[in-house]
């Protein structure tokens, strides 16, 4: 049996819409704080639990016969490593057979301040004895396109990341990634930095866009506090949108860019290039 957490978010659902490709539903649970959000995957035959993070009672009971285990990181920034943390355990006490979690790309070296609830989660999984798998993922291409209408609107992509590099794949790379290793023996101990093909400064990004969308968009680069006061203007969360600015930092130093393509490997594929992204997003 193969169990995702946090199966009706963005990343979870399309693991789980890969794992149906490699394996009968009868194999896959999807635990969710919602049951009733992920109707559509209980009518593949997909098991549904209810399982959150933040209430240990739940998760035992859910992982309940569960070999392989996929912890899809947390969406609430701040809380991941106690959240985490109740997860590993939970799966010890259940006899989980290995755990495979998502982290963040290159993370013990990471400059991006996310990296630090990812680096703590990696120890905590160290300490629980329970076999492990890292699928360390980069930036996914969905946080810049989803955002194109803006660009688009205002003629501009904003960010503080120089001419950093970004190396993304689609959350469907991400995504099949995960379900190949899912689906894979001897997994255990294994780190994968997964990473797009193709990198792109944010400036080759707004080219992209303009030369797609037939509408000039430019770069146009903001100093880290003045880039997250904007985030905070269009409406994110001020803790959230520090924690924007300061990734795109990160990637001006390196943080984000990735050449080894692990992931086109693991998946045997190229990863989608951002310009198919822009052109679904459009």
């Amino acid at each position: 049996m193969i169990l995702v957490t946090g199966a009706s978010g963005q990343l979870g659902r399309l693991v789980i819409h890969s794992l149906l490709e490699k394996t009968d539903a009868s194999h896959i649970i999807a635990a969710v704080r919602n049951p009733d959000s992920v109707k559509d995957l209980a009518e593949k035959g997909v098991q549904v639990r209810h399982a959150d993070y933040a209430q240990p009672d739940t998760l035992v009971s859910a992982f309940a016969g569960v070999e392989k285990l996929l912890l899809i990181s947390s969406s609430e920034v701040g809380q991941r490593t106690p959240q985490h943390t109740n997860v590993i355990n939970a799966a010890k006490e259940a006899g989980v057979s290995l755990i495979a979690y998502t982290s963040i790309l290159q993370a013990v070296s990471s400059p991006l301040a996310l990296a630090a609830e990812h680096i703590e989660t990696e120890k905590r999984l160290a300490e629980s004895d329970v076999p492990y798998v890292l699928l360390r993922n980069g930036w996914y291409s969905e946080n810049y396109t989803a955002n194109i209408g803006m660009a688009l609107e205002h003629g501009a992509v904003l960010g503080s990341a120089g001419e950093g590099k970004f190396s993304t794949a689609s959350r469907v790379d991400y995504a099949e990634a995960a379900a190949v290793v899912l689906t894979s023996d001897n997994q255990a101990g294994k780190v994968y930095e997964l990473a797009g093909d193709n990198a792109f400064t944010l400036t080759e990004y707004a080219s992209a866009i303009s030369k797609e969308s037939g509408t000039t968009v430019v770069y146009q680069n903001l100093p880290e506090t003045e880039y997250a006061q904007v985030l905070t203007q269009v409406g994110l969360p001020e803790g959230l949108a520090t924690i924007l600015a300061n990734s795109d930092i990160g990637a001006s130093k390196g943080g984000l860019f990735n050449d080894s393509k692990t992931l086109s490997t693991l998946i045997g594929r190229p990863t989608t290039s951002i310009e198919d992204s822009i052109k679904a997003a459009l």
